[in-house]
């Protein structure tokens, strides 16, 4: 007879897997990754899973094999007469392709769905998608959870007066969360209009708002390449800001990345570990998902409401 879930990780995070089982309040089933010599994958779960409600716990962060891996694993549990399959996924891949923009491209993020729920998940667990819109693609339920519920107690921590701070967004389409930030710390808010050559390249950047004397608080979805956050902070210091801080949920940090945020006006930078940091330096400062994760999987194991779990 079954006694509760069973927890198993991808080989993106390990640690954060294993944090996220213990927050719950069990730990990770045995499992393995062959690798073929061609590079093949061969998730095995070396337990049963038969009649067992799953969750399977995999960012897809690049590369490609990190998303077939956890499609791997998610057949290997149903083939297995697992009862429900949870794709646990704190960092969705591909949802910066969510639209058309121009001719001729693709939809990642549908496909993404699309191969999901054809392998067989039956819910979805992720946080702070790109755009919202990512939820509609699924046609099994999502629970979108997201990082405020532990960048918001962080900022209040601070302890700087609502008068003396001021949120921003990086872009126009970051408004309404930087919006949400503001009302909940009741303080100021302002904007930036940026404008691209092309993918991660900016032509030029535009600060809607005064930030003199003030302790501005940047907040993203993620950051990649780190171009347009570390270009927004040195905009807010040019503007007389006392002092610059940025909270990503999705600290991918590729390329030079690291040194842009180091050279910058940035004070700190604030993550989670949605996505593996193994790279520490001086103005990082890495927050754990795996509480909430883990206070959401045991509300919906015990059927209970998942709102009182987001403070806006």
């Amino acid at each position: 007879m079954k006694t509760g879930p069973k927890f198993f990780s991808g080989s993106v995070d390990r640690a954060l897997a294993g944090e996220i089982a213990q927050a719950y309040g069990s730990g990770l089933g045995d499992s393995q990754l062959v690798r073929f010599s061609d590079g093949e994958l061969q998730p095995v779960l070396e337990e049963t899973v038969r009649g067992f409600d799953v969750f399977l716990i995999q960012s897809t962060v690049p590369p490609a094999d990190n998303l077939l891996e956890l499609l791997l694993m998610v057949d290997a549990a149903k083939r297995a007469s697992a009862d429900n399959v949870v794709a646990v996924i704190p960092y969705f891949g591909m949802a910066r392709q969510d639209r058309k923009d121009k001719p001729r491209v693709s939809i990642g993020s549908k496909l993404v769905a699309n191969l999901l729920s054809a392998a067989g998940v039956t819910r979805v667990m992720t946080m702070d998608l790109h755009a919202d819109q990512i939820q509609g693609f699924f046609d099994v339920p999502v629970d979108h959870l997201y990082a405020s519920s532990i960048f918001a107690p962080h900022m209040q921590s601070l302890g700087i007066p609502a008068e003396d701070l001021v949120v921003a967004s990086p872009d126009i389409g970051g408004s309404k969360r930087a919006n949400a930030y503001s009302k909940f710390l009741g303080c100021g808010m302002v904007m930036l209009y940026k404008e691209r050559v092309q993918a991660n390249q900016i032509q030029s950047m535009t600060l809607i708002g005064d930030v003199k004397g003030k302790h501005v608080i940047l907040v993203d979805d993620l950051c990649d390449t780190a171009g347009t956050l570390t270009k927004a902070a040195n905009i807010m210091a040019d503007n007389g800001a006392a002092s610059v801080r940025a909270y990503c949920t999705h600290g991918i940090l590729s390329g030079d990345a690291v040194k842009k945020i180091q050279e910058s006006a940035l004070n700190h930078f604030i993550t989670t570990n949605s996505v593996p940091q193994p790279q520490a330096f001086e103005k990082l400062e890495v927050l754990s998902v795996a509480p909430l994760f883990g206070e959401v999987i045991r509300k919906l194991v015990n059927d209970e409401s998942i709102s009182s779990s987001f403070l806006f």
